[in-house]
């Protein structure tokens, strides 16, 4: 006999309704899954004939084959488990004819454990967004409550097979298999770092306040002990807060990685820091099964390298594609997905591998060779694509032991939220969210040069070798600047300060 039960999987960061069918024929005792099913899918097979036994339902000894269908996308996850048990107990006749209709209402999402329950898997929130407008009523395992809450679908929250084929038959309320609503849980209080508590860098500091006010990118140089991550764990708390749309794409990337934890949805912006021994495929995404990487896991937050140059050659340069097109897409033979991978890059590195280059009371034990190959991992066209570069100098005692707090990161943020929003009414008709991703028919709209700049750039340009990506950089700065200032129109002093914050176009890398 034949049945079909539908079920989600997962293609990049969007669910697609899969039709799970099952065949139970007579022959040589099997149970075969087809459909481009990957190892989590195939290793479903052992977890199904003991939780379909362990429930008090017979196995048949029979031959039975499980399509997934569409046959040709890649199937991964363990959400099929609980509908490829459901579709072997309306095949064999297990459940009664109506109970095998109301199957065709559900759209069924669940691992089985061995005893019969469900435990959670990943990928519910896409899954169910995406499979909404079927007009399907979803089960989920109860530990999944608080993704099917965000997704607006209907859904039952049974905590064992047993349990929802007594639900098909009539045997049990709805109200047994379906958890009552529950409130956002409160969130962590956010541990309190203020740009009050880093003492001096002013310089830094307003480079940072730029990134945040016009989603930039950014590079701090400097010996050790002068701030630099201390500045880059500060710089969340002056970044605006995260719009619905935003809120709900992180989340289904956090979903799809089982990383929800026990947010029903994800309120602030992320800051993943991962360390500089990290792999190409674990930074980027991919995977023989692709999967996100750090760069989309910090999609709408920060992405924080620290000791830049001493992560791989080969880690950096796949951070070009993201950097540009804030999208990450990943080929392999039979499927291409793509996850998003808007972020902001805040890097910190040393001027040399001991850290002492240039420093007034260490000398620098470094040999030319080894700085020269030390900063020849961060190759120009990456360079490039970095809006703001800042030399953090050592602490000043005098500015140590102020005290006297500077800015606090409320005074800066007003100002960013400021710059934000006039930025949010500038790209409302728009896809673009902030100046730095502004398009170059953009460019041209909104930053406009004023009287005499013509002749600052030409000769930046003529001068230090910019780049055209150089130039939109500056623009794209300058604009935020003016932004910051309230001013309608770039000003060519806003120019002259974005050139300072550039000084790698002066000296190039080699001469940091």
């Amino acid at each position: 006999m034949l049945a079909n039960v539908c079920t989600g999987a997962i293609k990049g960061i969007e669910g697609f309704c899969v039709c799970v069918e099952v065949d139970v024929a007579p022959g040589m005792p099997t149970l075969a899954v087809v459909g481009l099913p990957d190892a989590e899918v195939r290793e479903s097979k052992e977890r199904v004939v003991a939780a379909v036994r362990n429930s008090g339902f017979d196995f048949p000894a029979k031959r039975i084959t499980v399509n997934l269908s569409p046959a040709e996308l890649r199937k991964s996850g363990t959400q099929f488990d609980l509908p490829i048990a459901l579709g072997i107990l309306a095949a064999t006749e297990q459940l009664s004819p109506e109970a095998a209709e109301k199957i065709k209402d559900l759209l069924v999402l669940g691992e089985l454990a061995l005893d019969g329950s469900l435990r959670p898997c990943a990928g519910v929130l896409p899954m169910l967004i995406s499979c909404k407008n079927l007009g399907k009523t979803a089960v989920i395992p109860p530990q999944n409550v608080l993704e099917g809450q965000v997704s607006g679908a209907p859904f039952i929250t049974p905590h064992t097979l047993k349990e929802l084929a007594a639900y098909l038959e009539g045997k049990t309320e709805e109200s047994a298999v379906k958890l009552a609503y529950l409130p956002q849980p409160e969130e962590e209080p956010a541990q309190e770092l203020d740009f009050s508590e880093v003492k001096g860098q002013a310089l830094a500091k307003r480079a940072l306040e730029i990134a945040a006010a016009g989603g930039h990118n950014v590079l701090m140089i400097g010996l050790p002990g002068t701030g630099k991550s201390m500045l880059a764990k500060r710089f969340p708390g002056i970044l605006p807060p995260l719009t619905q749309d935003e809120s709900l794409e992180i989340t289904k990337i956090y979903s799809i990685c089982n990383l929800m934890g026990k947010s029903r949805l994800l309120t602030r912006r992320p800051f993943r820091d991962p360390h500089h021994t990290i792999s190409d495929v674990a930074l980027i995404g991919g995977g023989s099964t692709p999967r996100p990487g750090e760069v989309s896991l910090a999609h709408n937050g920060v992405l924080f390298l620290d000791e830049f140059a001493e992560f791989s050659r080969s880690s950096l340069e796949v951070l070009r594609e993201p950097l540009e097109n804030s999208r990450v897409t990943i080929s392999r033979a039979k499927e291409t997905v793509s996850y998003p991978a808007r972020f902001t890059l805040i890097a910190a590195m040393n001027p040399c591998p001991c850290g002492n280059l240039g420093n007034p009371l260490k000398p620098c034990t470094c040999s030319p060779m080894q700085i020269n190959r030390y900063k020849s991992r961060i190759s120009g066209p990456l360079l490039d694509r970095i809006d703001l570069t800042v030399n953090l100098n050592p602490v000043k005692y005098t500015d140590w032991n102020k005290q006297s707090e500077g800015e606090t990161s409320a005074q800066i943020r007003a100002r960013v939220l400021k710059a934000r929003e006039i930025q949010r009414e500038r790209f409302k008709n728009s896809a673009t969210t902030a100046n730095a991703f502004m398009t170059s028919k953009e460019i041209k709209e909104f930053c406009k040069l004023p009287p005499g700049a013509d002749e600052v750039l030409e000769t930046a340009m003529r001068k230090f070798g910019l780049s055209a990506r150089s130039l939109d950089k500056i623009l794209k700065t300058a604009r935020t600047i003016a932004d910051l200032e309230g001013k309608a129109d770039i000003e060519v002093k806003h120019l002259v300060e974005v050139m300072q914050y550039r000084p790698l176009d002066r000296k190039g890398v080699a001469d940091i």
